[in-house]
C-alpha cells in the first residue's frame, strides 16, 4: 500500500525525476516542447526542491510505494496573507485511475485544516487536472495570463473552501 508522508531530502533526486516526467508529459503538447524544457529546467532544479524543503512556509508530500519509490508529489505553500497555494501535483502515469492523487490531494487539505480555502493555478489547456480539481470540489474563480514563464498562455485560478474542523 502506498503511504503519503512528509518530503524528506532522500527523496529529492526521485521526485526531481517524477516532476520532469509529469512536466514533459503534461506541458509540452499545450505550449511546446522547448518551452515546458526551459521552465522545467529553471523553476524545479534539484537544488530549488531541496531548498523549499526548509522553507517554513511550504509544505510538500510523497506518496512511497512499498518498494520505496516515489509514486506522487504536492507541494503546497502558505502566502504572506495567510492563503494556502496547492503549488505544485504530480503523480507518476502508471498511478492514474488509481486514487493516489486524491489521497495526496487530501493529505494537504488535512495538513492545512482551520484555514478557510485553497486555490491553485491550472494552465489552459491541461484539462485533466481541470476536470481532477472540479471533482474535487474547486471552482474557477479567475483567469489570467499563466505565470511560471508560460508567456501567452492563460490559466485558471481555482478555489476550494475547506471545512473548519
Amino acid at each position: 500500500m502506498t503511504q503519503i508522508r512528509a518530503m524528506t531530502e532522500q527523496d529529492v533526486p526521485s521526485v526531481s525525476l517524477l516532476i520532469g516526467e509529469s512536466w514533459r508529459r503534461t506541458y509540452s503538447p499545450i505550449m511546446g516542447a522547448e518551452t515546458a524544457a526551459r521552465i522545467l529546467d529553471e523553476d524545479h532544479t534539484l537544488q530549488r526542491i531541496a531548498a523549499e524543503l526548509t522553507d517554513t512556509n511550504k509544505m510538500s508530500f510523497v506518496a512511497e510505494r512499498p518498494d520505496g519509490s516515489i509514486a506522487g508529489y504536492a507541494m503546497a505553500k502558505m502566502n504572506g496573507a495567510g492563503d494556502v497555494m496547492l503549488d505544485r501535483l504530480h503523480i507518476d502515469q502508471s498511478e492514474y485511475g488509481t486514487g493516489l492523487a486524491a489521497n495526496i490531494l487530501h493529505a494537504v487539505f488535512a495538513a492545512h485544516s482551520g484555514i478557510p480555502s485553497i486555490a491553485l493555478e491550472v494552465l489552459e489547456g491541461n484539462d485533466r487536472a481541470m476536470a481532477f480539481y472540479r471533482k474535487h470540489g474547486f471552482e474557477v474563480v479567475d483567469r489570467r495570463a499563466a505565470s511560471h514563464g508560460a508567456e501567452g498562455h492563460a490559466s485558471l485560478i481555482m478555489r476550494k473552501l475547506l471545512s473548519r474542523a
